[in-house]
C-alpha cells in the first residue's frame, strides 16, 4: 500500500468564519474526499493551503499553552 501526501497536523478543527481547518486549511469536503482524490488534485488543493492558513484566526490548543508555560517556568 502506497502512503498517501496529507497536509494534516492532527489539528482537526473547522473555523466556522473561513470554513477551513485550524491544522491544515482544508475545507470539511476535501478532508472527507481526500483519500478518493488523486495525486494531482491532492497536489493542486496543498498549493493553496499556506494562503487560506493566513486567513484563519490561529489560536494555540491547550496542549501548545500548557507545553508553552511548563516551557517558560523552565526557564525562570
Amino acid at each position: 500500500m502506497t502512503a498517501i501526501e496529507s497536509p494534516c497536523i492532527l489539528v482537526c478543527s473547522i473555523d466556522m468564519k473561513t470554513g477551513f481547518c485550524f491544522g491544515c486549511g482544508r475545507t470539511r469536503e476535501e478532508i472527507g474526499a481526500w483519500i478518493e482524490m488523486t495525486p494531482e488534485i491532492r497536489r493542486s488543493v496543498m498549493a493553496e493551503l499556506p494562503a487560506r492558513l493566513e486567513t484563519v484566526e490561529r489560536r494555540p490548543r491547550r496542549e501548545t499553552r500548557r507545553r508553552l508555560a511548563r516551557e517558560r517556568d523552565a526557564l525562570s
